[in-house]
């Protein structure tokens, strides 16, 4: 047995931008790509992506490079997904909704070699330029990504994303991979900090995540599948490679509006799409004008804050069968799926919601997922009670923190990755998360770090304590409401909530504001000292933090000609940097 090797005809490095030459040659003249009035087939979206690997290379891009893209869900974000690594490059998708100092601190860890942008956030990325050069770094090759479907004529340097891709060949070969534990991504955690974490991806782990996705969640030949989820949300959770792989049709649109995604669904007939708990209520309140009927089922997976049973059973009601999932950033996107079993449909709708809610089984990818007593690293009982970590293990996890090693060591334990999550395991083998660990908050499907926006409000310099817990929230799911102890001084009024609200505001991003501020004489603590967040977080989940917290409305795109006031300096720079 031995004596038989690996040759070229028997092992091929694993990766998921084969999916797309194997689609240009079985599906080539199957719609690949809807966006507006723009369609591209399969063999048009291969030749694409082809080009622009051929000019990141021209461009000097080679092997480890991060390529960096701040962009909605557009048909060039997707291309990217495979250009980019074809160019033997990794990719790096910026959350949309960081500030500008989040975004310069993500393109100085990553040391980007050029930064896509979209048309709609040039001012944004001239604000985090600003920032790097008064740090002294030198910028990024900069591309404008411009509409494709309704161009603009915004510019931010010399280099547009379409005369990119005219001036490539599609002659030329991509670079091969040779070894499957290359890196082909980088997405980072939380971009809050001075030092975010990034996690890196490898070709095998996104190979294998996506076929496991795609045979899990039961995704058929040509499915229609609706960008409802943000392709920076790791990676779209594989599914930009899996729609290759199943010669589907992506719709594209640029927010997850009622009306945008009631429209997409009954023109294109969608048949999939991801989303966070928070779309539901977006269709759920859209008024009569935003509705569209809806003719035939949409598959729906959602992961994050687990969906109340009531929210569960209006969607379903609208015509979306949803399967919930629970995932993490360092397991590339979904690791456990609640599969359905058909005993259950037999039971009361109520009763469907809270097993839908749970976070299931373990996806295909992982060799295996246990909730452990981190201290001895063995099982807990599987009676839904016992509290334990949830761990798991297998060709999905990372490769490891970007530059990080301190982080990556501790990530790992006795061959196991620890998710920082504490649940259980019901009789059934189904787990579900009871608590967070770290306590983080899910609002909207972004995950915020509640010590992060603790670390902002101690900053303050009437703020004496601070905890940060979940609150309930009617649009977002979860929202950050922060307890306060202050300085005596102040306990008179002459601070307030909306005071720290809008300090908040000013140094922090937007979604991680908290929505509710209460202030107290004294934090319920241990008798070590400790804060007793539990107590914290039945407070907020009261009639007084579910009340206080206002309806919201998606976060607005920054937009504009990115003029600031060192703008000219900015503009200059990457000038500079495109004529070299």
């Amino acid at each position: 047995m031995d004596r038989l090797l690996k040759c070229p005809a028997n092992y091929v490095p694993l990766t998921p931008t084969t999916f797309l030459s194997r689609a240009a040659a079985a599906y080539s003249d199957r719609t690949s790509i809807v966006y507006g009035q723009t369609r591209f087939t399969w063999k048009q979206t291969h030749e694409r992506c082809l080009r622009l690997a051929s000019s990141l290379r021209s461009l000097n891009v080679s092997k480890n490079d991060v390529v960096s893209v701040l962009a909605p869900n557009v048909p060039a974000l997707y291309e990217m997904h495979f250009g980019v690594p074809m160019a033997g490059a990794v990719l790096n998708t910026i959350n949309t909704r960081l500030d500008a100092g989040n975004v310069a601190n993500i393109l100085k860890h990553s040391e980007a070699k050029v930064f896509f942008v979209d048309y709609q956030y040039v001012r944004l990325a001239v604000q985090a330029f600003d920032r790097l050069l008064r740090d002294g770094l030198q910028l990024p090759l900069v591309v404008v990504i411009d509409d494709v479907d309704a161009p603009t004529g915004v510019r931010l340097g010399e280099l547009e994303y379409e005369q990119l891709i005219a001036g490539g060949d599609p002659a030329r070969h991509p670079c091969p991979v040779l070894d499957e534990w290359d890196a082909i991504a980088l997405n980072y955690t939380s971009g809050t900090t001075s030092a975010p974490k990034g996690v890196v991806y490898s070709h095998r782990g996104a190979y294998l995540s996506t076929l496991s996705l795609l045979l899990q969640w039961g995704v058929d030949n040509e499915p229609v599948y609706l960008w409802s989820l943000p392709m920076f949300h790791c990676n779209g959770w594989t599914f930009p490679w899996g729609m290759a792989a199943r010669g589907g049709t992506n719709v594209c649109i640029r927010a997850p509006t009622a009306r945008d995604m009631y429209r997409a669904i009954a023109d294109h007939r969608v048949t999939h799409m991801c989303c966070a708990p928070t779309v539901f209520s977006i269709l759920l309140e859209a008024g009569p004008a935003d509705r569209r009927p809806i003719a035939s089922p949409v598959q729906v997976l959602t992961g994050g804050a687990p969906p109340p049973a009531t929210l569960l059973e209006k969607i379903q009601r609208l015509g979306f069968h949803v399967t919930h999932a629970y995932g993490l950033t360092e397991a590339t996107g979904p690791a456990l799926v609640c599969e359905w079993r058909q005993q259950w449909n037999r039971l009361p709708m109520e009763e469907q919601a809270r097993l839908k809610a749970r976070q299931g089984i373990s996806v295909l990818t992982l060799a295996d997922v246990d909730v452990k007593d981190t201290d001895t690293m063995s099982s807990v009982p599987r009676d839904g009670e016992s509290l334990g970590q949830i761990v798991l293990r297998g060709s999905s996890i990372m490769k490891g923190y970007y530059k990080n090693p301190d982080d990556t060591a501790a990530a790992f334990k006795d061959g196991w990755f620890l998710t920082g999550d504490l649940g259980v395991v019901h009789p059934d083998g189904y787990v579900e998360i009871k608590d967070r660990a770290k306590d983080i908050i899910i609002s909207g499907g972004e995950n915020i770090s509640s010590l992060e926006v603790e670390a902002v409000l101690y900053r303050h310099p009437m703020v004496l304590e601070a905890a940060v817990v979940a609150m309930p929230h009617p649009h977002w799911g979860e929202t950050p409401c922060a307890f306060l102890k202050v300085k005596k001084e102040t306990q008179d009024g002459s601070i307030n909530e909306e005071d720290i609200i809008s300090y908040c505001r000013n140094s922090m991003p937007r979604f991680m504001v908290p929505k509710k501020v209460v202030f107290m004489e004294e934090l319920p603590k241990t008798s070590t000292g400790k804060i007793q967040k539990f107590l914290l977080r039945k407070a907020a989940r009261g009639p007084q933090g579910g009340d206080a917290a206002p309806l919201c409305k998606l976060p607005q795109a920054a937009s504009g000609n990115g003029n600031t006031t060192r703008g000219s300096e900015v503009q200059e720079q990457v000038l500079a940097m495109a004529r070299l």
